[in-house]
């Protein structure tokens, strides 16, 4: 067996080298492709003749139309048990085997807390004064004692009130599933949708994106926070309003923001999220951590491996 193996959206590079890839020899030949996304024409030229393809995660679309143009695919394999951005009913009818991976589970809270903190504290405009031969620039904020609302308290949001807990805050939670006694299991206050947006200085999004959390914080929502609040959001883009979140940026409505995710990605050049002084912007970056990549690329190898045995493991769908 020689199967042609295209690993994808590899944007930084790093795929090759962060594991072994030489348990493949036996059944294919691994190619590490760049550039990735683009529209589906280019995709399907630069696709066409692989049998197994890996991604990383949602960022290429793998639509009914790209998967139709791709005749020799057999295998495709995603980081993540959860991929919106592949149809998946579209690959079965085509007889398109997909596969994911397990996620490591903390790199997404470590960086929803790390961006919570340095928002709080101005680290950015700091750093960046200093590394422009300056000094001080402002009065960072504290959390000992504040509020955190947390929307969706799943394993991330449970994780990220436990962060919360260890620095002295208040931690209250609410989605439209969770109830008052999981609540407290956790050591979290229930509250109502409308006094979670009232009540914490610092609101953290951690949410699955469907489409009974799309837009789910819109304008109203963010009109219910206080002034001097900041929204954090890791989860997904399209949760937030993000016409209703940059208009309360720019007037002042709300302190600030703190986004790993957004509604389009990579985020568009001109995007006022990459200007607005009271964002701090990262991009995407909550699941790309070394640990993350090492079980994502390590699984994807054992799932090509299974496939080609004839046991798939880790089936999607």
């Amino acid at each position: 067996m020689s199967l042609q193996i295209a690993v994808i959206d590899d944007w930084q590079q790093v795929a090759s080298g962060v594991v072994d890839w030489s348990g493949l020899a036996p059944v294919g030949q691994v190619h590490f492709l760049h550039d990735y996304p683009a529209d589906t024409a280019t995709m399907i030229e630069r696709l066409k003749g692989f049998e197994v393809i890996c991604v990383m995660r949602e960022r290429s679309t793998f639509d009914k139309a790209l998967l139709q143009g791709l005749p020799d695919l057999k295998l495709l394999v995603t980081g993540g048990m959860r991929n919106a951005a592949i149809d998946i009913a579209a690959a079965q009818a085509l007889g398109i085997q997909v596969c994911g991976t397990d996620s490591y589970k903390q790199a997404a809270p470590e960086l929803t807390w790390a961006l919570i903190m340095a928002a709080t504290r101005n680290l950015l405009a700091e750093a960046n004064s200093l590394r422009a031969g300056g000094w001080q620039v402002g009065l960072g904020g504290d959390l000992y004692g504040k509020t955190l609302g947390i929307l969706g308290l799943g394993s991330i949001g449970q994780k990220v009130a436990q962060f919360a807990q260890v620095f002295g805050m208040r931690v209250i939670a609410w989605s439209e599933n969770l109830t008052p006694e999981r609540a407290a299991q956790c050591g979290v206050t229930w509250v109502s949708k409308q006094a979670l947006f009232e009540q914490a200085d610092i609101l953290s999004v951690h949410l699955v994106l469907s489409e009974r959390s799309r837009g789910l914080v819109d304008a109203k929502a963010l009109g219910w926070m206080k002034p001097t609040a900041r929204l954090v959001n890791t989860a997904r883009g399209p949760i937030v309003d993000e016409q209703a979140l940059v208009a309360a940026l720019e007037s002042g409505r709300l302190a600030g923001a703190a986004l790993d995710v957004y509604g389009e990605e990579p985020l568009s050049a001109d995007h006022p999220f990459r200007r607005l002084p009271n964002v701090l912007a990262t991009p995407h970056i909550g699941y790309v951590s070394e640990q993350n990549y090492r079980q994502f690329y390590q699984q994807m190898i054992e799932d090509v491996q299974a496939w080609a045995a004839g046991t798939p493991i880790r089936v999607l769908g």
